[in-house]
This record gives structure tokens, sequence and C-alpha cells, in this order.
């Protein structure tokens, strides 16, 4: 797990302070600081919580995505379109698996030159278990409401609509939580 910084004052505030002397008020800059911080942060957590499972949270994000596939496959660029991540790291995060004997990698029959990527059933179980710690530490943000939480998913959601990863999301669509 991440180390807590202790300070005796928030840097993010006194950054924000010195920026404003120098540039003016920036809300923005405050927020996508305290955003990377919090990244940061969440990133030392989760990886701390799945340690003990031998894997990292992108690893456990590419086993989860396999588990929802029918199959239990996935061809390695629908991974990585999934996960939203450069080839390389799909190779690199499927290598590390396959190692560990969670994944494996076959021929994909609907595509001659392409690969495969399938989950074992060790795989299946170490995910299972992985996700049951996430869990129970809130993924790290047990500190939020279920009511806070969703108004933060909401938020990013129109973030990355904008920024165009999908269409705007049909009002109402997301009811029923």
């Amino acid at each position: 797990m991440g180390n807590p910084l202790n300070l005796p004052f928030d840097p993010i505030e006194r950054a924000h302070d010195n920026w404003s002397q120098r540039w003016g008020a920036s809300p923005a800059m405050a927020a996508v600081t305290s955003l990377m911080r919090a990244q940061q942060i969440l990133i030392g957590e989760l990886d701390g919580a799945l340690k003990p499972f031998g894997l990292t949270f992108a690893r456990y994000e590419a086993l989860v995505l396999l588990t929802f596939s029918s199959s239990g496959s996935l061809p390695l660029g629908k991974i990585g379109e999934r996960l939203m991540v450069h080839p390389t790291s799909v190779t690199n995060t499927i290598d590390r698996l396959e190692g560990q004997g969670l994944v494996l990698r076959r021929p994909n029959p609907s595509d001659g030159r392409g690969v495969l990527a399938e989950i074992t059933g060790a795989g299946r179980e170490v995910t299972e278990e992985a996700t049951q710690a996430l869990l129970g530490m809130d993924f790290g943000l047990g500190c939020y409401s279920d009511e806070e939480l969703w108004r933060m998913h909401e938020m990013f959601t129109r973030l990355r609509v904008d920024f165009g990863d999908f269409p705007a999301p049909v009002a109402g669509a997301a009811e029923g939580r």
C-alpha cells in the first residue's frame, strides 16, 4: 500500500496559491493536480491489495475482461481497445499473465494471423479471489457514499464523452442502479 505524505499542509492548495499569484486562479489546475494525486494513491492501494495474488491492477483488468467474454477469450487487439491501452501494453500484460499460468495464447480460428488470449481455470480462480479483496476495500474509495461515487462516475463520463471516447449516454439509461 502507499505511504501517506503526512504533511502539515495541502501541497496542491499551496501550488494553487502560487499559481494564482503568477497566472490567476485556475480551478482546472487544482482539479487535475488533485485527480493525478488521487490516481497515484488509488493505484498504490489497488496494486497493494492485488499483490498477494501476483497481480497489478492492469493485469487484473485484463483477467476480468476475459471473464466477461462468453468464450473466456478475446483477440489481443480487442483487449487493448476495451482496456484503452496501447498494443505493446496488452502484449506485456498477456505475457505476464501467461507466465503465471492465468492466461494462454491460442490461434484465432476466425483470423489466421490473429492470436486470442484465453483465461485458464487458475485465472478464473485468482480473478474471483482478487475481486473479493477489491470489493472488501471498496476499490480504495470507501471514504465516499454510493451517491458520491455515482456522481463522480457521471462527472468523468462527461469528460470522456467530450473527449470522444463514446457518444453521450441516452438520458435515463443508467437509472435503476
